[in-house]
């Protein structure tokens, strides 16, 4: 009997590393074992291989099967790998023939049926930069595996179908079984339809400015404000003011989205920014990521490319919320357990809505507000000051007022500041693209400090600023990414005074007394 062969991805985080699998049938008595660190869904792919090769007509050898993946020392985990050891073995009985290079990745149900497993778009992406581009999935999964460019992917139903393409004997597979064509991401390229529109959004005049500043140079943004005067709305209404993904952004968050087995990865590249709302009482490993075992993604890196809004901040465990530093400034999440390390890209844009006080009415006078005043800083403190020094705007959004609220539709829509919003993106990209930078969130404080330096007439307001310390030197160059933005959006080549001052005073509201 021949030592059989193939080859699979293990992913650890958005990693995919390739996995050589030897099958070898010895002369002692039954037994089927799996080495190179399988976790317990590895393992009882044991059970679920005997049963599909049986069903499927093609039985295993009933002496000891010795299955290895190399390379032994990384961790196995997932389902994804029962086809190719079952394609292993066969060829260790010569019951096909060599499969050469081609990559296997799916799961196998007991009668025989290839099942879909997560993360087939990070795996088929891994397998094709190895050299790998032959790759066989379940069907369920052939539309998200083709996404990848320069994949050769090939889909089947049943493990007998694909025994008799590697040339098993017809006579003796089970090819009249053909299960339901139930896939499970059927219903995944559905078109979402429009999403909120500005053009909801009564008055808030200065919010709007803030948000279409944000959107234009991927900036954080604060809002705070009593209850109902439309921070949710507004929050809600930033990915629309978006512009799409660029090829390389979109399989970025697909990628994502695939490893957490969301449907809306399934058939087609997702080019719209993602927007994550996650609870307040979401958990550490909820919203940046963990679990048992190697860490999974989190809502901070599900919003990669797009916005993670916190709706009632203060309400986050502190943990939770100082985990949020590492990501703001990095744009990646690197996570730590006994299991190993996973990295995941997390480069989004944070939105946080916060009341001025437990009650909410201590905006305005604060007449109704009940709230005693250690109360309300103990409430606001729970954002700490590292976490706003990363904010780059931080509105204060007061109520609607009557004569505003009255003018439904009055206000502009999402396609025109979308417009400008896409107008600024496109002056970034050609001032920073030499850079490798896209917006100007991302331009580090030597660039704008060098290349990119204002005249010291321009920048004395933030001088003063930073020598009474006012703003720290991380504040200081977040507003000057800030004027840049301003600039942008007037069209203007350079920042001036006036981009400056607004800059500034979006920044914090104390720091205009300077």
């Amino acid at each position: 009997m021949a030592l059989g062969r193939t080859y699979s991805i293990a992913l650890v985080g958005l990693n995919g590393y390739l996995v050589e699998v030897e099958a070898d049938i010895g002369q002692t008595l039954p037994a089927f074992v799996i080495l190179g660190l399988p976790d317990a869904s590895l393992n009882e792919a044991k059970e679920r291989i005997r049963s599909a090769a049986k069903n499927s007509g093609i039985p295993l050898s009933r002496r000891k099967i010795t299955a290895n993946l190399i390379p032994a020392s990384l961790p196995k985990r997932g389902s994804g790998f029962d086809l190719a050891v079952t394609i292993a073995v066969l060829r260790a009985a010569n019951d096909i023939r060599p499969t050469g290079r081609t990559v296997f990745i799916a799961e196998l149900g007991l009668d025989g049926r290839l099942r879909p497993v997560r993360g087939i778009l990070p795996a088929v992406m891994a397998s094709v930069q190895a050299g790998f581009p032959d790759i066989v999935v379940a069907q369920a999964n052939f539309a998200e595996a083709a996404l990848v460019p320069g994949a050769k992917v090939r889909g089947y139903r049943t493990l007998a179908r694909l025994a008799l393409d590697c040339g098993a004997d017809p006579q003796d597979l089970a090819l009249d079984f053909e299960p339901e064509d139930r896939e499970e991401a059927g219903a995944a390229g559905a078109d979402p339809g429009p999403g909120p529109d500005m053009a909801d959004v009564s008055g808030q005049a200065e919010a709007r400015r803030a948000l279409e500043v944000a959107a234009a140079g991927a900036h954080h943004l604060l809002l705070t404000g009593p209850p109902g005067a439309g921070k949710t709305m507004l929050a809600e209404r930033l990915p629309g003011l978006l512009p799409d993904l660029a090829d390389q952004e979109a399989m970025e968050v697909t990628a994502i989205h695939s490893l957490c087995g969301l449907p809306s990865a399934a058939v087609q590249l997702l080019r719209r920014p993602p927007f994550e709302n996650p609870h307040h009482s979401a958990t550490a490993a909820a919203i940046i990521g963990g679990g048992s075992g190697l860490p999974r993604p989190g809502a901070a890196s599900r919003a990669h490319r797009g916005v993670l809004f916190l709706d009632e901040a203060p309400e986050y465990e502190s943990r939770v919320l100082d985990a949020l530093r590492q990501p703001l400034e990095s744009g990646e999440l690197v996570i730590h357990r006994s299991a190993g390390t996973a990295a995941y890209p997390a480069r989004f844009q944070l939105v946080l809505a916060a009341n001025p006080c437990p009650c909410g009415k201590a905006s305005g006078k604060g007449l109704e507000c009940t709230c005693t005043p250690m109360a309300r800083r103990r409430y606001l403190s729970r954002l700490s000051g590292p976490l706003l020094d990363r904010v780059d705007i931080q509105l204060q959004v007061e109520r609607v007022s009557l004569a505003e609220f009255g003018q439904a539709g009055a206000e502009e829509n999402t396609a025109a500041i979308a417009q400008r919003v896409g107008s600024a993106r496109a002056r970034q990209t050609g001032r920073l693209g030499r850079f490798g930078l896209d917006t100007n969130s991302q331009v580090p404080g030597r660039i704008l400090r060098g290349e990119l330096k204002l005249a010291p007439a321009s920048t004395r307001i933030l001088d003063r600023s930073l020598e009474r310390g006012i703003l720290t030197a991380r504040g200081y160059d977040r507003v000057l990414r800030l004027a840049w933005t301003l600039a942008d959006l007037g069209l203007r080549d350079t920042p001036d005074d006036n981009d400056i001052g607004q800059a500034l005073s979006l920044r914090q509201a104390s720091a205009v007394a300077a």
